[in-house]
């Protein structure tokens, strides 16, 4: 190589902000950089000449680099991540390009890296090659999957176990809605930062979009990773600050364990998706470890979701409602119905209350379901007073998240126009543990419903946690006995007790109770000893729809 010639080589190569290193076909390093020696350790003269296997990790397997050389021979270049060793024998990942030159009619293999594990390396990268996320400086998706993919093959060849962690930020959206994205932007970096400082130093974190983080963390356990999973929950516990103000926010976590929960970084990131959608639905604010059965249920609730939108939107028909009678337990007779939204999907067949009703609480599509089971009851219904018993109650189920959205009053105005009609009374269930976190504008409206002369009832009486102080200062008139308390009935049981205490409770309150899911003779019998007001079951009626219930409600 004359001179003057290789005067201009060594100017331009080791000044680059990137390790170079040169090698010929055989391989053989012919050449390597200043930034080579930073980043590695080692000193030219202790590589030039040597194969570049000098560097390896051991890590990779021998199908990863026939890829490699494939790639090279197919298109002349080969991009991504590996992991080497330093000279003081430590392991690295570093962003490897591979790429054939041709100098001083010699053929020549450039190689030019960089040292991902280092953040603050080179800040070229942040501006120009886009594997971090500039705003937290953080791996972003694309990193990150590189590298799960190389921690995947790296647990192969040694007997260290890892975990990977789905994190999400709960209720973000309302900070930047409520504050500007420039706020949302800094609560995001000093999350990142909470994160990064529960972890420990070979764990990697990276911000796959938005407020979505993932965790890639070193451990051998599945006790190992619950403890990763509490430590990030409480790095939440304490408000996030930004100019003097603080910002509550809660994480839910998903988290998989390699090979249990998956054996490729794909499965593995995916699983923990679904698992921390399971945190969501448990209420956020927590943590959940992969489980299989978790993962189907969630994609049929997701399922379900997709397809509960389109039917909404598309086919009303799908949707029907049923009614129940009501009985005064004393003589027998009809005293009201309560009416039951239900959903026949073509591919889904008939779909359980259970499993919808929660899935629209939750994806914001409850009202629309009370449009449906409103638009289903006054098609059903006579329009005149003569054609029905007089009185009678229709009772609805209302979500507490829809008492005080403006449109409730638009979609339940044509329900009392008709049973105003026909002289019957409205009645509107809300479950006992709604009732009891209900706001003060949410209690307001309710004492406005009953102003209207709409009944109150509170569902599910029993699994919640009422205050006998909370319970007499609210707007309602009745309590419906939870089925799990009336399924005992008749046998020497404590839900007997139970039974007759929420009775006397009622009693010296002045509200009237309802008894659901009466399906023996022995619990119609012990109700009616203890002078329960009214009562539901099967064993008295089946829901069933119009056409076959409104016989019993003919006057």
């Amino acid at each position: 190589m004359p001179v003057l010639q290789q005067k201009d080589f060594k100017a331009l190569v080791d000044v680059h902000p990137r390790a170079i290193m040169l090698a010929t076909t055989e391989p053989r390093i012919a050449y390597v950089n200043d930034m080579f020696r930073s980043v590695t350790g080692y000193r030219s003269d202790e590589v030039v000449g040597q194969p570049p296997s000098v560097l390896s990790s051991g890590l990779h397997s021998v199908d990863f680099y026939e890829s490699m050389w494939s790639s090279l021979s197919g298109s002349g270049r080969w991009d991504g991540l590996i992991w080497n060793r330093r000279k003081n024998g430590e392991t690295y990942p570093q962003w490897l390009t591979i790429y054939p030159v041709r100098f001083q009619g010699r053929d020549f293999f450039a190689g030019v890296f960089m040292d991902l594990g280092d953040i603050t390396a080179c800040d070229e990268r942040l501006a120009s090659l886009a594997y971090y996320d500039p705003l937290t400086e953080l791996p972003n998706r694309s990193l990150f999957q590189e590298f799960l993919r190389a921690r995947v093959s790296r647990r192969q060849l040694d007997a260290e176990g890892f975990g990977v962690l789905f994190i999400d930020l709960d209720f973000f959206k309302s900070v930047n809605d409520l504050h500007g994205h420039d706020c949302g932007d800094r609560v995001l970096q000093q999350a990142a930062k909470n994160i990064r400082g529960v972890l420990r130093e070979g764990d990697v974190v990276a911000r796959l979009s938005g407020d979505e983080f993932a965790v890639i963390a070193e451990l051998n356990s599945e006790v190992g990773l619950d403890h990763v999973c509490q430590r990030v929950a409480l790095a939440f516990e304490q408000p996030v600050k930004d100019l003097g103000h603080e910002y509550f926010l809660s994480v839910s976590v998903g988290a998989a364990l390699f090979p249990q929960h998956g054996r490729t970084g794909s499965e593995l990131l995916q699983n923990a998706d679904s698992a921390m959608y399971m945190a969501k639905l448990a209420g956020r604010a927590c943590y959940r470890i992969y489980c299989a059965g978790d993962s189907e249920q969630g994609r049929y609730e997701q399922r379900l979701s997709e397809a509960l939108v389109v039917s909404l939107k598309t086919a009303p028909e799908e949707f029907n409602v049923v009614y129940q009678p009501q009985y005064h337990l004393a003589c027998g007779s009809v005293v009201g119905i309560e009416a039951l939204l239900r959903w026949e999907h073509p591919e889904l067949g008939s779909v359980s209350p259970a499993d919808f009703i929660p899935i629209a609480e939750q994806r914001g599509h409850i009202h629309e379901l009370t449009e449906q089971l409103v638009r289903c009851v006054i098609h059903d219904l006579p329009d005149t007073v003569d054609d029905v018993v007089h009185g009678l109650r229709l009772a609805i189920n209302i979500s507490a998240r829809q008492i005080t959205d403006a449109r409730l009053d638009a979609a339940l105005k044509p329900l009392f126009e008709q049973i105003g009609r026909i002289g019957w009374q409205l009645e509107i269930e809300i479950t006992e543990t709604h009732m009891m976190n209900l706001s003060k504008a949410s209690l307001g409206r309710l004492e406005a419903f009953g102003a209207q002369g709409v009944k109150i009832a509170i569902d599910d009486f029993g699994t919640g946690y009422s205050s006998l102080a909370y319970l007499h200062a609210l707007p309602v008139d009745t309590l419906k006995i939870d089925r799990q308390f009336v399924r005992r009935l008749g046998e020497e049981h404590a839900d007997a007790r139970i039974v007759s205490a929420i009775l006397g409770i009622a009693d010296a309150l002045g509200l009237e109770v309802v008894a659901e899911g009466i399906e023996h003779a022995q619990q119609l019998a012990q109700l009616r000893d203890f002078r329960c007001h009214r009562g539901q079951g099967f064993l008295l009626a089946r829901p069933a729809p119009w056409r076959e219930i409104k016989a019993q409600l003919i006057d």
